[in-house]
């Protein structure tokens, strides 16, 4: 099992920054895909942004320019950096990590963002 905990999350203006993260826990060998999700009141979650264990990333169009996805040293951490931040980015952001071998996948808690206009 893997245990994702995501945290930096918060209330922001539009134009600000937050900076996400999430960490890994327990089994964390094989992690190949991390991303974060996002879902805002009353609409199916979304992918925001992926990172591959090569570091090859790939974003929604709607984030494109303004968010940075991100690994730590140790792999067992992703970065979400976001910037140029709208209330249309209001959402609840989830951790994502995905195993190939098994296809198993694991889910984050979630952290509240909000961007006031």
């Amino acid at each position: 099992q893997v245990q994702l905990v995501e945290s930096g999350g918060g209330l922001v203006q539009a134009g600000g920054s937050l900076r996400l993260s999430c960490a890994a826990s327990g089994s964390t060998f094989n992690i190949n895909a991390m991303a974060w999700y996002r879902q805002a009141p009353g609409k199916q979650r979304e992918l925001v942004a992926t990172i591959s264990s090569r570091e090859n990333t790939n974003y929604a169009d709607s984030v494109k320019g303004r968010f940075t996805i991100s690994r730590g040293d140790a792999k067992t951490t992703v970065y979400l950096q976001m910037n140029s931040l709208k209330p249309e980015d209001t959402a609840v952001y989830y951790c994502n990590a995905k195993k190939y071998y098994d296809y198993s996948e694991y889910w984050g808690q979630g952290t509240q963002v909000t961007v006031s206009s």
